[in-house]
């Protein structure tokens, strides 16, 4: 394990099932997301993009293999545990955007952290808030804000803990074109500049133990090919299965690819 790589898989399976009923969800899964990257999942309607995800964030276990997070093998670790884990290294941004509707934006930001029981820092909640250009709707509820708006406010609340990583899933999903778009551009400029034929060869960031730094990594599972231009790589996968990945990606070369998947099934 590398001390660049924000999460790295090691022969990660998943198998649903047992005995003539068993589906294997993922096969033997080698990949790593170095620090300060921008990487989006792709594949098929059933592929195994969702599987993982969830197995690299912790929310569900491998049959076999292993996954570090921030350097640390979660695969031992009890639930208790890893609910800590996830807490301390991890954000999650989903289609839905899960906000308490009896809360404001920057009671909702500041949840992550009463829920780990430290006392928010209320800088940090309206720092986070400011990264995505909605800290002037810090005292509103979300039934007053927009969809994109309530979107910014999960994604501050996925950043206030300043996680080793934020996990995706369908991000824009719920948001027309236009609003999609500019949070991307907003999930861009966390990461920083696109990286291109250099992918692989992180920014120069602190050790896992130390991370104040800036620096996000997120982990983003699409099925839209103008989304996934975003990334600074795209993975594929096809039954559950690492068939691939572009580097630098462009929304035509994207779904070019997902084409050719879609003839090869």
């Amino acid at each position: 394990m590398s001390i660049d790589d924000a999460v790295r898989l090691e022969s990660l399976t998943k198998t649903y099932g047992a005995g003539d009923s068993a589906v294997v969800a993922l096969r033997e899964i080698q990949l790593s997301f170095p620090r300060g990257s921008f990487t989006a999942v792709m594949g098929p309607s059933g592929s195994g993009k969702s599987t993982l995800l969830q197995c690299a964030a912790g929310l569900d276990r491998p049959t076999s293999g292993r996954v570090f997070i921030d350097g640390r093998d979660i695969i031992g670790l009890n639930e208790t545990q890893l609910t800590e884990l996830r807490r301390e290294l991890t954000g999650f941004i989903f289609q839905s955007f899960n906000l308490l509707p009896s809360l404001t934006a920057e009671q909702n930001v500041s949840l992550p952290l009463r829920l780990a029981g430290i006392k928010p820092d209320r800088a940090a909640v309206l720092r986070a808030l400011g990264q995505m250009g909605i800290d002037q709707k810090a005292g509103s509820r979300p039934s007053q804000l927009s969809g994109g708006q309530q979107q910014r406010v999960a994604i501050a609340r996925a950043l206030v803990t300043r996680p080793a990583v934020i996990f995706a899933d369908e991000p824009t999903g719920a948001l027309d074109l236009s609003t999609g778009r500019e949070l991307l551009g907003a999930l861009r400029r966390l990461v920083g500049p696109r990286q291109g034929q250099g992918f692989g060869t992180p920014p120069a960031v602190p050790a896992p133990a130390d991370r104040t730094s800036a620096v996000t990594t997120i982990v983003m599972v699409t099925h839209d090919p103008n989304v996934a231009a975003y990334a600074d790589r795209v993975v594929f996968l096809a039954d559950g299965s690492m068939v691939g990945e572009l580097i630098a990606p462009t929304a035509e070369a994207v779904a070019e690819r997902m084409t050719d998947l879609a003839v090869a099934r």
